[in-house]
């Protein structure tokens, strides 16, 4: 995955608490075998009503999403993470998130931003008075700008590492491949092995 360092993007006012990963992505998305195409089932049900932010013209194009606490909570789907990542968001800033889906996001290359709830709510001001206005986040210095409000947020110092370096599990497993590649070339010649895999 590409690494993260700097952000700046139109920031989204989600003014929601205790969203799960089914609000975030139904059940009814998940049937897909592959792992592209899921932006179309992000926030569904709410994009059916024409007022919902996603539908507004200044929000469109959001990849900076501001949301209420307890985001992402619910079940283990690694859908939610990409549906936001594949609908355009990098950032998700929000003062709680559940545990599974934060997890998720560092894997996947989705900045979970955690601040404190009041610097959540000045940051929805901010956007709802100056719609279309970009929010910066930068994981180097864990910093967010938003007009005049400067602040710093949270974020797992593993995360945060694996976030910067680009790393997801297999570039993780691949910065081992010498170690790996010694290991097999010591493997008894009887054991079953690898060669390739087929297109067919």
């Amino acid at each position: 995955m590409d690494p993260f360092t700097t952000h700046t993007g139109v920031g989204v006012p989600l003014r929601r608490s205790n969203i799960d990963t089914d609000q975030i992505i139904p059940a009814s998305f998940l049937k897909r075998v592959s792992r592209t195409g899921f932006e179309d089932g992000l926030f569904s049900r709410w994009r059916e009503d024409p007022d919902f932010v996603l539908n507004q013209e200044a929000f469109r194009d959001g990849s900076v999403l501001v949301a209420g606490p307890d985001f992402g909570t619910g079940s283990s789907r690694e859908h939610a993470v990409w549906a936001l990542m594949q609908y355009g968001f990098r950032v998700v800033i929000s003062s709680r998130f559940g545990d599974i889906f934060r997890g998720n996001s560092g894997k996947g290359g989705l900045l979970t931003a955690q601040v404190a709830q009041g610097d959540v709510e000045l940051i929805w001001k901010y956007l709802e008075n100056e719609p279309g206005a970009t929010v910066t986040v930068d994981l180097t210095e864990r910093r967010i700008v938003a007009g005049d409000l400067t602040t710093t947020f949270e974020v797992n110092d593993y995360v945060a590492w694996r976030l910067l370096n680009g790393l997801d599990d297999i570039s993780l497993t691949l910065e081992h491949e010498a170690d790996i590649t010694a290991y097999e070339a010591q493997r008894p010649s009887y054991k079953p092995v690898v060669t390739g895999a087929t297109t067919s």
